[in-house]
């Protein structure tokens, strides 16, 4: 259900903005998001009883809404590459 470290790692490499970025850019910060949202969503299939996952799960949501409306309002073209490698929407 959680992230590994490596994997963590992976995301951030592949996303990250500048050569210093550890993982504090937003586009790394939704790139973790989408992958902790993509696993617990796999657990609430199983255990759709599970309410405070469920919540768990609407916060990190809306947290990666924010984070993508301010990559929005900053830089669109960036928000298109972004949504396009992640697989969200259209």
């Amino acid at each position: 259900m959680s992230i590994t470290k490596e994997k963590k790692s992976e995301l951030v490499a592949a996303f990250k903005t500048t050569e210093r970025d550890n993982g504090g850019s937003a586009a790394s910060q939704v790139a973790v998001l989408t992958e902790r949202i993509r696993n617990l969503t796999e657990h609430m299939k199983a255990n759709h009883k599970d309410e405070h996952s469920k919540r768990g799960l609407l916060l990190m949501v809306n947290r990666r809404k924010r984070l993508l409306a301010y990559i929005k309002n900053h830089n669109v073209e960036e928000y298109e590459v972004l949504i396009k490698k992640l697989g969200l929407r259209k």
